[in-house]
């Protein structure tokens, strides 16, 4: 039986590779923008190390997601539609806004 720590480990690490993947970035790529060795993402991605709290804040930065965001997602990995919504473009979330006005969610 695994413990709960191990697997929020893995879910940290499932997390953070999906989201760099969604943004179009290699894990070297987002290393070295994050001023790390070339290989500290893929080490976090591969359970063999955490970020620091302090780091995790800058990845949460890189990622252009809230750290509060980076955790709330379903069990599928799909982020919640306020995270989702913050990340589209003034367009795009013009659009979702009329949308609910128009659904009368307003």
């Amino acid at each position: 039986m695994r413990g709960a720590a191990a697997e929020a480990k893995e879910g940290f690490a499932g997390r953070l590779a999906k989201l760099r993947v969604e943004r179009g970035v290699s894990a070297r790529e987002m290393s070295l923008s994050l001023g790390q060795g070339a290989g500290y993402i893929n080490n976090i991605e591969n359970g063999r190390n955490m970020p620091s709290m302090a780091m995790f804040f800058e990845i949460c930065e890189f990622l252009e997601i809230s750290p509060a965001g980076f955790f709330a997602y379903a069990g599928d990995g799909s982020p919640d539609i306020e995270d989702a919504v913050r990340r589209l473009s003034p367009d795009g979330r013009e659009l979702v806004e009329r949308l609910i006005r128009l659904l009368g969610g307003e």
